[in-house]
């Protein structure tokens, strides 16, 4: 069954040119901007994924954070079919785009959550 880490980084980063990944890189500061997928939850059926997914946008500025996570939410809720090793059947955004703390203060950070339904191509 496709990973929806696996598959949601690569087309994000094809897309918005940024690095995407699972993890944050240990060099943040100097990579960014930089969009964080991770798994948090959902549920998962015979054929089918339904995972919670965090979406997190690390940048510079708090404008480009929040232009940025903008973008990629008016992107993923319009995302249907093959995608990497899966098919996107439907993503619904569960909460929108909104400020998120971060120890370094100097990094800006926007973090919103999805659920994605998707099956293996």
């Amino acid at each position: 069954m496709a990973d929806v880490e696996s598959v949601l980084a690569p087309w994000i980063e094809q897309r918005f040119g940024v690095f995407a990944a699972a993890e944050t890189p240990a060099d943040l500061e100097d990579t960014l901007p930089v969009i964080r997928v991770e798994r948090i939850g959902g549920s998962d059926e015979r054929f089918s994924l339904h995972p919670r997914v965090a979406v997190d946008v690390f940048a510079a500025t708090a404008d480009e954070a929040r232009t940025l996570a903008s973008q990629v939410r008016d992107a993923l809720v319009f995302l249907r079919g093959p995608a990497g090793s899966a098919v996107i059947r439907d993503v619904r955004c569960d909460a929108g785009p909104s400020r998120q703390p971060w120890a370094n203060e100097a990094i800006h950070r926007r973090g919103a959550t999805y659920t994605v339904s998707l099956r293996a191509a």
